[in-house]
């Protein structure tokens, strides 16, 4: 897809972009954007000139990591306020899952009428949050299992030795 049919599009649908067939230049340019500090200008063709902003940057130099080692890429707007549906699916968990958290206090959430209307920015702050309580008990149960010498047995073996400990 070119620049024009991209900058031109009169909506704001997701777009999957596949990387070029010759990857040589995209190589070119993240070797570039790694190497440079996220102070940045686009020029145009004309030799106009804009900054850009640090948000953007890095969202280029995303894009272009991605497409160098072969992968596509998404990219789609996401409102600044979501719906509990688009939140559930943004966090990958169910509707009446995510109204659970939000009657518990878990996520914060604006209710003007009969709907819940969540921030953007408390769903990923959510995420964020959850994600790291996950990877610390990962990482316990993976000490604790090294600690009590479960850490090179077979998985039936581990199993077993959970029952026990459990009883």
């Amino acid at each position: 897809m070119s620049q024009t049919q991209l900058s031109s599009s009169p909506t704001h649908a997701e777009e999957t972009l596949l990387p070029p067939v010759d990857s040589s230049l995209i190589e070119e340019i993240e070797a570039f954007l790694c190497g440079h500090a996220t102070k940045a200008s686009l020029i145009a063709p004309d030799g106009s000139r804009t900054d850009i902003p640090t948000e953007v940057y890095d969202v280029l130099k995303r894009v272009v990591q991605a497409m160098s080692q072969g992968s596509a890429v998404t990219v789609a707007p996401v409102s600044m306020r979501l719906t509990t549906s688009q939140a559930a699916e943004m966090l990958g968990i169910s509707r009446p899952t995510l109204i659970r958290l939000l009657e518990d206090g878990a996520i914060p959430y604006d209710q003007p009428r009969r709907h819940r209307i969540l921030r953007l920015d408390d769903v990923l702050a959510f995420k964020r949050n959850q994600d790291a309580r996950r990877s610390a008990l990962l990482d316990e149960m993976t000490r604790q299992s090294y600690t009590d010498g479960l850490y090179d047995v077979s998985a039936d073996e581990y199993t077993e030795a959970l029952r026990e400990a459990r009883r």
